[in-house]
């Protein structure tokens, strides 16, 4: 996660959640954010502004009438600066404030006169948050182009148990870094991306699977949101957290995989397979454990569909991108794949290699091509991969575009 260089405005007003502002400032500082904190005076009874200036490294704005000599016109100049405004959490009272146009205070005003994106976190009782008046405020804000996260639910701190927890500062930070980092390399394209490892069932308790984690897909499919894609992520079990703007789809088989991207695959523009799928399954599954016995278990294994290669012979037009998860002769298995399954790229990587292994946060890949070039790559995480990954498909998708 990388926001080196981009300044943010923290908001804070005044919910029992403001203590997490200082988890958020702090997350935003180690991603490499420049962070300038400003609190509502409800707020500052929650959370002390030397807490959040020591962990935000600057000035706590308070105040209109602070004389603080860093700013000039306080509100004017923060709104100024800020590449993004974030208010965490965000009270019913303030989002009522910035729906009815109000601007009575440092925060408020500040908000009025940002023209950056503008964003908020939610954090409430869940009565609150459901009152018609508070939903209303949150679409109206909504039409206007303020970006606002769900609310997680779970225990309050009232006590009750709903809808209203702010989001995890992680969440929060994750949404930050796609809002300042978007691009429009893809924008408005349709992409599917597939992650993990599809498994399947032996029996009720045991399954067939492979070691893929599903970082290297969800990475991709967060790099397809982040340059302005709208994408569908088909997903085999993983405890991956969803990309921010992304749409999820669950799986576990082959047969369910391939099912959910055939029904997605006529209207979409692209389409990555990052997903290690099962070459085969039992021809049948047991509807009770299989027991041990004193002998060898045998297995019969039929083959599952190759969704890859179904997808290259439907083609019309879209761009059809491919992984290779080999152990020996990388880019001859992986260019014999790459015309067979009428690929138009194909990312090899020796999954037996230091720092490419299925599971490690870093790969190393080889980009091959229908021309028969091929274009390696140093070992980097599976984030800049992805960045590279995409940039690629936009290439190649301009390309293809401007042949019609």
């Amino acid at each position: 996660m990388s926001l080196t260089h981009k300044k943010v405005v923290l908001v804070v007003s005044g919910g029992i959640a403001a203590y997490k502002a200082a988890v958020i400032a702090g997350r935003l500082r180690k991603a490499g954010a420049e962070v300038k904190c400003i609190m509502t005076a409800h707020a500052a009874e929650f959370i002390t502004p030397l807490t959040l200036r020591e962990i935000s490294g600057n000035p706590v704005a308070l105040s209109m009438f602070d004389d603080v000599s860093e700013f000039r016109v306080e509100h004017i100049a923060l709104a100024q600066w800020a590449d993004i405004f974030v208010v965490a959490p965000a009270t019913a009272n303030i989002i009522g404030k910035i729906a009815g146009g109000i601007a009575d205070d440092l925060a408020t005003t500040a908000v009025m006169a940002t023209t950056a994106p503008v964003l908020l976190a939610p954090a409430m009782n869940t009565n609150m948050f459901d009152n018609p008046i508070v939903q209303e405020n949150l679409a109206k804000l909504r039409a206007h182009g303020y970006l606002i996260m769900d609310p997680d639910a779970g225990m309050l701190a009232c006590g009750t148990c709903g809808t209203g927890r702010l989001p995890e500062p992680e969440r929060i930070v994750e949404y930050i870094e796609h809002v300042t980092g978007r691009t429009e390399l893809l924008k408005n394209l349709k992409v599917i991306v597939t992650a993990g490892g599809t498994r399947e069932a032996l029996d009720p308790v045991r399954y067939i699977g492979n070691h893929s984690s599903g970082r290297m897909g969800f990475a991709i499919a967060k790099s397809a949101a982040a340059a302005g894609a709208n994408v569908t992520l088909v997903a085999a079990p993983t405890d991956l957290p969803t990309p921010c703007a992304v749409t999820r789809v669950d799986v576990t088989t082959t047969g369910e995989m391939k099912e959910a991207v055939d029904s997605l695959y006529d209207d979409c523009h692209i389409v990555i397979k990052a997903a290690a799928v099962a070459d085969y399954r039992p021809e049948h599954k047991a509807t009770q454990k299989i027991k041990k016995t004193g002998g060898d278990l045998t297995l019969h294994m039929v083959k599952n569909p190759d969704i890859l290669y179904e997808l290259g012979r439907r083609k019309a037009g879209q761009v059809l991108v491919g992984f290779a998860a080999e152990t020996e002769n990388v880019t001859a298995y992986g260019q014999a794949k790459l015309k067979k399954k009428n690929l138009d790229m194909l990312i090899a990587n020796d999954v037996t290699a230091q720092g490419a292994g299925f599971k490690g946060s870093t790969n190393i890949a080889t980009f091959l091509y229908p021309d028969g070039t091929t274009e390696p790559l140093e070992i980097m995480t599976k984030d800049e991969l992805a960045k590279e990954i995409i940039a690629r498909v936009a290439r190649i998708y301009k390309e293809k575009t401007s042949q019609k």
